[in-house]
């Protein structure tokens, strides 16, 4: 597997983290892309929600399993990836990108220090991490 970029953080959840002017985009690893694999449908947390850092916030269901999504930072949904919840397969197309999930407006910056950087997310996952 490729690295993971360095332009955002990880947790053992397999969601990153990337700041983005005053807001916080959330998103699924390429990893965790590949163990869903052909996703069909999401369930994304609503704008106004707020979120409880590494507690679940929504469903990601694929064709062979339904997963917890878990928010990488505590905050509020600011905004959600509507392309995403028309067409599930931009998650799979672009995960880092273009099928990012939803946009926070963090409650507390300080928690990134809970999070891995890139280089110790792809350690984390060679150890065997599930």
């Amino acid at each position: 597997m490729e690295p993971h970029p360095n332009d955002r953080q990880y947790s053992r959840e397999h969601t990153w983290a990337k700041m983005e002017g005053d807001l916080v985009v959330c998103g699924i690893s390429k990893y965790a892309e590949d163990m869903l694999n052909d996703v069909v449908f999401t369930d994304l947390p609503r704008v106004g929600v707020k979120c409880e850092q590494l507690k679940p916030v929504g469903i990601l269901e694929s064709i062979k399993s339904v997963s917890d999504l878990y928010t990488p930072m505590s905050g509020e949904v600011a905004e959600v990836n509507i392309a995403v919840q028309d067409d599930p397969k931009l998650i799979n197309k672009d995960p880092l990108g273009e099928g990012w999930l939803f946009k926070l407006k963090a409650s507390d910056l300080n928690e990134v220090k809970n999070l891995m950087d890139a280089a110790a997310y792809d350690e984390f996952l060679r150890r065997g991490a599930k």
